[in-house]
Formats: structure tokens, sequence, C-alpha cells
């Protein structure tokens, strides 16, 4: 069953407990940053906070020994820095779904995430280091979905692909030296990547990048702490263009620091963007622990009471959202290429679900084909 709500997933606990007697055990990264308003809300029995492949087991020995046990599971000193990532259990009808949805399988080839943005949960949910797989191992994955379950399309799930010590490009030249021949994307860091790591990623399999370019000005980046100007995006942006891949931006408006000039500015910037879809969004979740919620209560924004266990949004004072809707709107009108609001393009990929495409989609919104000269 899938739970799209806070009411479904109560919902879905009511059910469990009219077929089995057997306590209901809750867990992934919502329940980490909300563990006592979720568990309360949900009515589970337990719930496991942090990583959940070595502490479930934990839970499920000490109920078995019939000990008192805690209804909140959690990591013994909430250190993840040391712990070792091994291969996910990659149960066959998981995967089987996966690919008759969306024609792709999602991997993690590393957890954690050493930045610092504001509004960003991964530090707090998988350490404020990269903790890597060994690139040998996370291969052996792939080989193995391809011989059970032939998979062809890959997603890789890291918080950071591109990483600065380059375990990336090593897990690149594995994929190379194993002779994959899968297709596969993942999440990008718009900074430190040119033609030399585009070329290699993209034989071994590379086909798109999604781009956590977040903010469309200096001004709007420095305040979410990204640690890269709009320069460092274009010239990334470039390097993709030249290497013919196909890129997408996910940018975020109304955020700290946004004002009707750095509207302005971001929508110049954005125009200099070419062959890459631009996903624009309005205003930012403020979640659990992160500077963006401190930041909200601070100016009075947010009630240092609320649990946010109900989506609250950042929107900076110095704009009005609805003005700055109706700006970007314009902007991007007649751009199939430039998505906003969020709806349209849910709306536009679902259409091109119907026609029978999978995978990320909106890679076939841009083309690399030369236009021709004209005579005279």
């Amino acid at each position: 069953m899938c739970i799209r709500d806070r009411a479904g997933a109560r919902r879905l606990v009511d059910i469990v407990r009219q077929q089995t007697p057997a306590p209901v055990i809750v867990g992934g990264s919502a329940f980490s940053l909300l563990p006592e308003e979720i568990l309360d809300y949900t009515g589970a029995d337990y719930g496991v906070v942090g990583e959940g492949e070595r502490l479930i087991c934990e839970l499920l020995q000490a109920l078995e020994t019939q000990a008192e046990v805690p209804a909140i599971w959690r990591n013994q000193g909430g250190a993840l820095q040391g712990e070792e990532l091994h291969s996910p259990l990659l149960e066959s009808s998981f995967v089987r779904y996966y690919m008759e949805h969306s024609g792709t399988v999602n991997l993690q080839t590393k957890r954690g995430c050493p930045h610092s943005c504001t509004y960003c949960t991964y530090p707090a949910l998988e350490g404020r280091a990269f903790r890597l797989r060994d690139p040998k191992e996370v291969v052996e994955d792939v080989r193995n979905m391809q011989r059970t379950q032939q998979i062809e399309s890959l997603f890789f799930t890291d918080s950071v692909f591109n990483d600065a010590q380059g375990h990336y490009l090593q897990l690149a030249e594995e994929m190379l030296r194993a002779d994959l021949n899968i297709r596969w994307s993942g999440f990008f860091r718009p900074q430190g990547i040119g033609r030399e790591e585009l070329e290699l990623l993209k034989r071994s399999g590379l086909y798109a990048l999604e781009l956590g370019t977040d903010a469309a000005s200096d001004t709007t980046l420095g305040e979410l702490r990204k640690g890269f100007s709009f320069e460092d995006v274009l010239e990334v942006n470039r390097a993709c263009v030249a290497e013919e891949l196909p890129c997408a931006h996910y940018i975020m408006f109304g955020g700290p620091g946004e004002t009707p000039e750095t509207l302005e500015q971001g929508l110049d910037n954005i125009a200099l963007l070419e062959n890459c879809v631009v996903f624009a969004f309005s205003g930012i979740r403020i979640l659990p622990r992160t500077a963006l919620r401190d930041r909200a209560v601070s100016e009075g924004l947010l009630d240092a009471g609320n649990t946010l266990l109900r989506p609250s949004y950042y929107f900076s004072p110095g704009i009005d959202p609805d003005t700055m809707n109706a700006r970007i709107e314009e902007a991007f009108r007649g751009r199939r290429d430039r998505i906003f609001p969020p709806s349209e393009g849910q709306k536009r990929l679902a259409m091109m679900n119907r026609f029978g495409f999978k995978g990320l989609l909106w890679d076939k919104l841009i083309s690399f084909k030369k236009k021709p000269n004209k005579a005279g």
C-alpha cells in the first residue's frame, strides 16, 4: 500500500492491527526527524530512529528476549561515521515494482553529506561525512540485478553523487571494467565537475544529471549556504551541453534573502542556462533539525513550539509570494523546458508515462540536434 499522507499512515496501522496481534514498528527518514510525534500520531508500538538495517534486527532481538524495550529504538550515541555500508537487501518484488512503474531501480553508493545547506536534513539523518561503499561491491549489486531482474536503468540516490574525494570516479571506472552496459543517473552538485569527468561518466552509462542548484542568484545561494556561485552552475551546465548530457536544475524561489531584485537576477541567470530543464519551486519546506527552522523561528515566521508534523514553508519577508509566483510563470511561459508550478511538471510527466515512456522523462524534453544554417 502506498502511503501518500499522514492519515494514510495511521489507517495502515489500524489495518495491520485488525489482521495480527504482532507489534507494529515504524521507521524511515520522517520518523527519524519526528519520532515522538509520529509514534503518537500513528499509534504504532515501536519506532526505529536512524538507519534501520541493523537497528531493526537489534529491536527484534530485544523483543524476543521479552526484555524491557523502549518504544523508540535509536542508534546508541547517534554516531554514524564509523558504520560500514553493505549491499542492500534487493528484494525481488520491490525491484519488479520499480521496473514496472518507472523503468529504473534505485541504489546507494554512499551515505552522509559534508555540506551545510540550511534547509537539508541529510547530515542529521546520515551523518556529516561521506561513508563510502566499495565500488566493487556496488558493481556486484548491479550485476546481480541484471542477472536476476534484467534491469537496464539505475538511479544512484546518494545525497551528492560527485563527491570531492573522487569516489564517484572510481565507481565509474569500476563500472567500465565490468562492462555493465547499463544506463544510470543521479543527484549532482553543480560544482567541480567538467568535461573530463563527464566524459568518463558518460562512457560508464551516465545519460542525464539532476543538479541541486537550489537558488538562482549569488545572494540566495549564499543565504542557503550552498558553497558555490551561479557561475559554477553555468560552468557545469556548459560542460553538460558540450558532452550532450541532459541536465535538470532544481531551483527554489522565495528562500532566505529573496527580494524582487534577487528574483530578477535569478530569472536573468536562468535565461543563460542552455539545453537543460529547470524545475522551479515556490518557498522551502521547513524541516526539523535544520538551520532554516531556527532562522524561521528567529524571524518570527514560525512558532518555536511548532512540531512541523504538518508542512510549513519558509517565504522570505522581503518578497510577496503571489507576485513572485506570477513573475516566474511569466518568465517561463512558452518554454516546455521550464517547469512551474510543480503541478505542471507532474501533469506533463504523467502524460508521457501514459504514452509508455519510463525513466526520468524530463530528459526527453532536451534535444542536442544542431539547427541547419539558413542560406542567404
